[in-house]
């Protein structure tokens, strides 16, 4: 059962060349952190009357930073199991592997954690050499500077996963239902949630992979399963 503690309606029209998605609902709840949000968000394809619901956990770079699980032998649990064995505040699976668990960089994208931000680079963009806290490869990026990415497949719809950065100290893991990697770029950039306009977003490892889980201020837990075993798992903590 979906519990929210407030709710917040809105209705706003994003236009394209490619799709129209009207933002229809977003309702937000708390959680054990300061500078962390559960929000869920509904948005509607003006053109088809199509709908996508996704799940975010919106957090404060300041408060909260992010942690990579990896699962690189067996046993491989899933996401839940694995939240229930640390601190942890919300998380989503991570990026793409083969079928003998080895990592996978797609399009070379890396999300990563330092003391002073999470940010989305390129890989031209990205220093090794940085002292990092986390990173995860995965791709495409999704969005970029604040407008969807051109070029994006756009036939095929399955669950999707994601991080997304905002200009301030905001950023976000989440989870969409089905939508083509296009349409999760043009909903993403058009999306307003309260204090957070998604800069650049990184497209995870989705499908049967996808998966999103958050811990409520009650304790208790928001959870969506992944369908198979996954190899790594990206995680908020507190900071």
């Amino acid at each position: 059962m979906r519990k929210f503690s407030a709710a917040i309606f809105v209705s706003f029209v994003f236009t394209t060349a490619q799709a129209q998605w009207t933002q229809i609902s977003t309702q937000s709840e708390p959680s054990l952190a300061r500078g962390l949000e559960h929000r869920y968000v509904v948005a509607e394809h003006s053109g088809t009357g199509d709908r996508a619901s996704l799940e975010l956990a919106v957090f404060s770079t300041k408060s909260c930073r992010l942690r990579v699980i990896d699962q690189s032998s067996e046993p491989r649990v899933d996401l839940e199991e694995a939240m229930s064995r640390g601190n942890f505040l919300a998380a989503v699976n991570g990026g793409y592997f083969d079928p003998d668990y080895k990592l996978i960089g797609l399009l070379v994208v890396v999300l990563s954690d330092s003391a002073k931000k999470v940010q989305i680079s390129r890989v031209a963009e990205f220093s090794p050499a940085q002292k990092l806290e986390a990173a995860v490869e995965s791709g495409p990026m999704i969005v970029d500077l604040g407008k969807s990415v051109r070029g994006l497949e756009s036939t095929r719809a399955a669950r999707r996963t994601f991080a997304a950065v905002g200009a301030s100290d905001k950023a976000a893991l989440g989870f969409c239902s089905d939508v083509t990697l296009a349409d999760l770029s043009n909903i993403l950039a058009s999306i307003s949630v309260p204090d957070f306009k998604i800069q650049r977003a990184l497209n995870l490892d989705g499908g049967s992979s996808s998966a999103f889980w958050f811990k409520r201020a009650n304790g208790s837990a928001f959870s969506i399963a992944e369908q198979k075993p996954v190899r790594d798992f990206v995680a908020i903590v507190p900071r």
